[in-house]
């Protein structure tokens, strides 16, 4: 079956049951402390202000990540202008984050 020495299915169920139990629970576990907090100041501070600095970390980390990755920092500053150029055209995160991302797998994989 693949599994190594002395392992047997019934072992690694026992092991798989409870992370996926665990990791379902504290992924929905926030969720429940929304409606407690529903109308709080915090939490519509939070809404407001949060999906734009993760965004921002998310573009300062992938930027400089990529100065030594195959590409180099060139073909994240094309797609991170273009991903900015198409959001402030279009309006559209969904459409601005999956044309990004494509431009810079294409840039990486198939131009430098």
């Amino acid at each position: 079956m693949g599994l190594p020495a002395g392992v047997t299915p019934a072992m690694v169920w026992a092991v798989l049951i409870p992370v996926c139990i665990v990791t379902v629970a504290l992924r929905a576990l926030p969720f429940s402390f929304l409606k407690l907090l529903k109308g709080s100041p915090f939490i519509e501070f939070l809404g407001v202000y949060m999906p734009v600095g993760v965004m921002t970390v998310l573009v300062v980390y992938t930027i400089g990540g990529a100065v030594e990755s195959p590409g180099g920092a060139a073909a994240a500053l094309i797609a991170s202008a273009l991903t900015l150029g198409l959001h402030a055209w279009r309006r559209s995160p969904g459409l601005s984050i999956f044309t990004g991302t494509l431009a810079y797998m294409t840039l990486v994989n198939l131009v430098f």
